[in-house]
């Protein structure tokens, strides 16, 4: 049955507008991003095929392209769709941290870095640079590497929160393993670039890991 004719309180677009997106399912909220299905399948069915076949949403929005578009009723189009939906939130969880204190916003720090580093199949460290109010100044790739590890180098950290004129920083990078725990090279580096950014006034005021399904936070831990 199409979904036109399914009634209205079962639609998902008009579910979503009746009781909010919270309200709705993975598979309906999906649907009504696919918007329409294909010969035999409504936009729900369409939408609950890909759930199965990915997973769930993180492995979907995570897929290559080349993956995505081979799957029935998807395309370049529908793939082109995806990653804008995904750049404008985080674009406009970047422009939340600029405008609040990070420190009283865990939960902002960490969904931003969850869509920035989620996806990546190989290692990568940022930094978030913060002024003197906790506010977010520029938020940068650092360095990438393989799957298993990035080189870091504290000296080029240095210059760079030289250049953004930052009084703090936060770190983060993932383990495309999926286990959000730390190595002891993880808290070594931790330790070091902590050190090295002491010598010109600079906090470091976390550092996050980014797994598949967890984030571990150095700072909740006590690690740092």
């Amino acid at each position: 049955m199409a979904i036109p004719d399914w009634p209205q309180s079962e639609r998902p677009r008009e579910k979503l507008l009746a009781n909010g997106a919270a309200s709705l399912s993975d598979t309906e909220l999906l649907a009504i991003f696919l918007r329409t299905g294909i010969t035999g399948k409504s936009a729900v069915d369409l939408a609950r095929e890909l759930l199965l076949h990915f997973g769930n949403l993180t492995s979907l929005f995570a897929a290559q392209q080349n993956v995505f578009c081979q799957l029935p009723g998807m395309g370049a189009a529908k793939y082109a769709q995806l990653q804008a939906v995904l750049e404008m939130a985080r674009r406009a969880l970047k422009e939340e941290l600029k405008s609040r204190d990070v420190m009283n916003s865990p939960e902002l720090v960490r969904d931003f870095l969850r869509l920035c580093l989620k996806d990546k199949q190989h290692e990568v460290f940022i930094g978030i640079f913060l002024d003197a109010r906790n506010r977010a100044i520029a938020t940068e790739e650092l360095f990438s590497g393989t799957l298993t590890q990035a080189s870091v180098y504290p000296r080029e950290v240095v210059k760079r929160a030289l250049y953004y004129n930052a009084a703090a920083i936060i770190f983060a990078h993932n383990h495309p393993s999926g286990v959000a725990e730390p190595s002891h090279a993880d808290k070594i580096l931790t330790q070091s670039l902590k050190q090295a950014l002491a010598l010109i006034d600079i906090k470091v005021l976390d550092h996050f890991i980014i797994g598949n399904e967890s984030t571990m936070s150095f700072a909740e831990q006590g690690l740092i």
